[in-house]
């Protein structure tokens, strides 16, 4: 009994030390400049990712994350105007509890389905506070250990014909969609939120212009898709802390519901401008500008979130959720070759290509079926599946080499069979191609009706 008792003193010793607040530090700040404030009196306390209150000249408190050291000062950037702050002010901080996770944490529930929230974990859509569920997760958690991670799952139904039959994709699977500006991403994303078949999506909305985020969340979206979303967004007028968070945010709420064994949808729209907010934060913080004046945390961070979207941990006994990740990738100047782009490429598990052209063609999605491909493919697909896909992608690749002799009149009909198949079947194909925004058709319908493209006679 008295090992019992003692034992029982000591468990709740332990709890009562978990529950004393932590020591707030303060220090002064010492200089703005830019984006950056310079801070004295914490370098020997806190650490990179700590956040902290700056007071303003006007009393109002400024929130803000230490972001590196500089002799002996802390670097820190604010998440909102850093207007009113100045030498003297006061700065504090929290020293974090030895067994807290590291940085910030986001205590997701699960009635946030259906809400809008910004990359703090606040509430944007009017409809009271959000619940905090039980267990607080580290906003910045390392990916599964890929020695313990679950393989990837079963085929996923996106509900779009074009990626459905062409980059088949599985639970767990990682896509990203590289496209210029104005050629239906954003749409694609709305299409893949409301007709892919998950448990729950998860919509990162990073950059975005402020007028379009109603837009999107009412006509793009619409109840349908809201109802089984959590919409995370940071508009291109906040500060490049928010716009890095809402990234790392949106991933945190997926690992939730992932972690639960459910299957989620992550969208993130887009890993453009999330590196672009990286670039801001590196270069404020003194890093050295280098690929296209983007600094090296930017390629070193981009892994660390994209490699978190996946197959959940493999635990004995319990099924393993997946995160199935679909990120655009907004193209400079039609460039798919510029440093994001191709590091995104690299990356991830297969990429789908929108083009310009076939944008201004009117065919909606803008896929290029013969520049996209998906890494799953041809494992994931039967034998008869692949040989429609290869036989329809060889009919368009041979139409697009001879357009350009069919249009000029240089080639008559009948000089070769496989020519002239490809002029009689090349726009069945792109029919099928083209799909509604309010248009849903299932994996096994895909390749039927590509099926159907390919062996209807030719006239």
């Amino acid at each position: 009994m008295r090992r019992a008792s003692l034992a029982q003193r000591s468990a709740s010793a332990l709890a009562a030390l978990h529950d004393i607040p932590p020591t707030c530090m303060e220090g002064r700040i010492v200089g703005v400049s830019g984006l950056a404030v310079e801070i004295g009196g914490l370098s020997h306390h806190l650490s990179v990712g700590d956040r902290l209150s700056l007071s303003s000249r006007n009393g109002r408190q400024v929130a803000a994350e230490i972001v590196g050291f500089r002799g002996g000062l802390a670097q820190a950037m604010t998440y909102g105007p850093a207007d009113g702050l100045g030498p003297g002010a006061a700065a504090r901080g929290a020293i974090p509890h030895p067994d807290a996770p590291p940085g910030p944490t986001l205590a997701v529930d699960d009635s946030w389905i259906g809400r809008v929230i910004d990359p703090l974990g606040r509430p944007l859509d009017g409809r009271g506070k959000l619940a905090r569920g039980p267990a607080p997760r580290p906003v910045r958690a390392a990916p599964p250990d890929a020695t313990r991670r679950a393989r990837l799952g079963e085929r996923l139904d996106l509900g779009v014909r074009v990626l459905n039959a062409f980059t088949t994709c599985r639970r767990g699977q990682r896509l990203g969609l590289f496209a210029a500006s104005g050629v239906g991403k954003s749409t694609l994303l709305a299409m893949l939120a409301r007709h892919t078949a998950c448990d729950v999506a998860v919509l990162a909305l990073v950059g975005e212009r402020g007028r379009e985020v109603r837009e999107f969340i009412e006509d793009d979206l619409g109840r349908q898709g809201l109802a089984r979303a959590v919409v995370v967004v940071a508009t291109s007028d906040t500060p490049p802390l928010l716009r890095r968070e809402a990234a790392h945010t949106a991933m945190t709420v997926a690992e939730h519901f992932r972690d639960q064994g459910k299957s989620v949808l992550l969208l993130m729209d887009s890993v453009t401008r999330f590196c672009l907010a990286l670039r801001e934060i590196g270069l404020s913080a003194g890093e050295p500008p280098a690929t296209r004046g983007f600094p090296p945390s930017v390629f070193a961070e981009l892994p660390r979130l994209l490699e978190r979207a996946g197959p959940g941990p493999d635990i004995p006994g319990r099924s393993a959720g997946h995160i199935t990740g679909l990120f655009t990738v907004l193209v400079e100047g039609d460039d798919h070759d510029e440093p994001v782009a191709d590091a995104v490429r690299g990356i991830l598990d297969g990429h789908v290509i929108l083009d310009r052209r076939i944008a201004e063609g009117g065919r909606y999605p803008a896929v290029d079926v013969l520049r996209s491909l998906s890494r799953a493919v041809p494992g994931c697909n039967g034998a008869e599946e692949n040989a429609l896909t290869r036989r329809a992608r060889a009919i368009l690749k041979l139409h697009a080499d001879m357009a350009d002799l069919v249009r000029l009149g240089a080639y008559r009909a009948g000089t070769d069979p496989a020519v002239d198949e490809a002029i009689a079947v090349a726009p069945r194909i792109e029919a099928l191609l083209r799909q509604g925004r309010d248009e849903r058709t299932g994996l096994a319908d895909s390749f039927a009706q590509l099926r159907t493209a390919l062996e209807a006679p030719v006239s």
